[in-house]
């Protein structure tokens, strides 16, 4: 008897039984994989799915992954919510303190979703193994199987097993007055007084080391405390005194003499695509400041920049 996930992909990708059973067998190295260089150094690998595989993938997450439930405190890749969101959560608290973890989504593995499936009756333990052939990547070299930066059923199945994670810390920290959130891999922990905040080091990692999968750790190199008297950031966002969110002095500095130029023809062609989308960004993150530039440079300069970037934003 056909299992539903296999009837699922034999209808999805209009393939015969053995080529679907095949696909599962190979899924683990249909990956197309190159490198692109991190914003503080290094380089970070990607992995594209084949086209194949990627319809696969996207089969799954449409008929399984969209019923399971995120937490509250993930933010990322959640429709309606954005980096903005992120921020301001914390912006009307006092300090804030960041973590970051290592390595993030190829530390979540294929036994991570099986045991996940197990706990909660998703699938047999069949397809479940099935699935996981589907949704996660074997390395080069490695015999693991671990969730890939570049495959489209990555991002939500990344918050989905992390639900437990962020349910057990967003209790226990809440128990000393912290506010917490997650945007992937990045954990922003903020109270109205600094001293509150002293209780999240024991805390999260206790969780992590009670946590069985997916396996988890924290990059100590990137641990951020930030008062109300220094610059704090969250999600590339600046926190003001005032409890609002904003892209930042510098930025907003830099984005006005990129507009100077562009209205006089001076900025350079491959920098106004990227421009067009930073005012795109800032329409939804600062409306204010968008809203203050389209008055000081005029309406025509932004709407030529819009159509010149091929970035449409709606008024």
């Amino acid at each position: 008897m056909t299992s539903p996930l296999v009837e699922l992909l034999i209808r999805e990708l209009r393939i015969s039984e053995r080529e679907v059973l095949h696909l599962i067998a190979t899924a683990p190295e249909r990956y197309k994989v190159y490198t692109i260089p991190k914003r503080n150094g290094g380089r970070r690998e990607i992995a594209h799915p084949a086209k194949e595989l990627k319809v696969a993938q996207r089969a799954v997450v449409n008929s399984y992954l969209n019923n399971l439930p995120i937490h509250d405190a993930a933010m990322a890749y959640k429709i309606g919510r954005s980096i903005k969101d992120n921020a301001a959560y914390h912006a009307g608290s006092g300090s804030i303190l960041k973590y970051d973890f290592v390595e993030f989504f190829p530390s979540i593995t294929e036994f991570a979703w099986i045991a996940y499936c197990d706990r909660h009756a998703v699938m047999d333990r069949a397809d479940a193994i099935r699935s996981g052939r589907i949704l996660f990547r074997r390395p080069k070299g490695g015999r693991i199987l671990r969730l890939s930066i570049g495959a489209p059923s990555s991002p939500i199945l990344s918050n989905i097993l992390m639900h437990d994670f962020d349910e057990e810390v967003t209790q226990l920290v809440a128990e000393h007055k912290i506010k917490y959130t997650r945007y992937a891999d990045d954990l922003t922990f903020s109270a109205e007084r600094t001293g509150y905040l002293t209780a999240v080091d024991k805390i999260l990692r206790g969780v992590i080391a009670r946590s069985k999968a997916p396996k988890l750790k924290i990059n100590d190199s990137k641990t951020v405390l930030a008062t109300p008297k220094v610059h704090r950031q969250v999600t590339g966002l600046i926190l003001t005194l005032d409890g609002k969110v904003s892209i930042g002095k510098n930025k907003k500095r830099e984005i006005r003499v990129k507009l100077d130029y562009f209205r006089k023809g001076l900025l350079g062609e491959r920098e106004v695509a990227p421009l067009a989308g930073y005012m795109s960004y800032i329409w939804d993150v600062e409306r204010d400041f968008y809203i203050k530039m389209q008055r000081h440079y005029g309406e025509e300069v932004l709407a030529r920049l819009q159509k010149q970037g091929q970035h449409k934003i709606s008024p």
